[in-house]
């Protein structure tokens, strides 16, 4: 068996396996975005968000064989392959080191729904409902975006 082969998934049935495992993630990572939501500090849970965020993209691109170590233990053919891929779709966090940066420039993507959500926090009850729902709702869209990319790039590498 090559190194390829124990690192990216191998078939489209076994992506898709990893795609459906790595949006559990997200979800499970999206409400606990929703309930810092709810804790009063200002600013806690944009740092719980950014901290979530540096574990849960490495680990995305963990389970689809993308980290940089990863990539660097693939043979030369499988190497170009996926580099050729990360070029097409164009990613940010697909087999980087994610560092707080990228992340942050990731969260600016949807801050205007995190500014929003830090003044409707502060809002009695329906606010708090709306702050938590666009917490989720950015969690989310984060997440699925780094994953349909991660996607993208590993089908590309089995395709070829």
């Amino acid at each position: 068996m090559s190194k390829a082969a124990e690192l990216l998934p191998g078939t489209l049935e076994e992506l898709e396996r990893v795609r459906k495992a790595c949006r559990s993630m997200v979800r499970r990572r999206a409400a606990t975005s929703g309930g810092l939501t709810l804790v009063p500090l200002p600013g806690i849970d944009i740092a719980g968000d950014v901290a979530m965020l540096m574990e849960l993209i490495p680990a995305i691109n963990r389970k689809f064989g993308l980290t940089p170590e990863q990539i660097e233990e693939l043979d030369t053919r499988h190497k170009v392959m996926v580099y050729a891929m990360l070029k097409k779709v164009g990613t940010d966090l697909v087999g980087r080191v994610v560092t707080r940066q990228l992340v942050l420039a990731a969260l600016k993507k949807v801050s205007v729904r995190l500014a929003t959500r830090q003044v409707l926090k502060y809002l009695p009850i329906a606010g708090q409902a709306a702050a938590v729902a666009l917490s989720v709702t950015a969690m989310i869209y984060l997440g699925n975006s780094h994953i349909d990319a991660c996607y993208e790039v590993a089908k590309g590498a089995i395709r070829k």
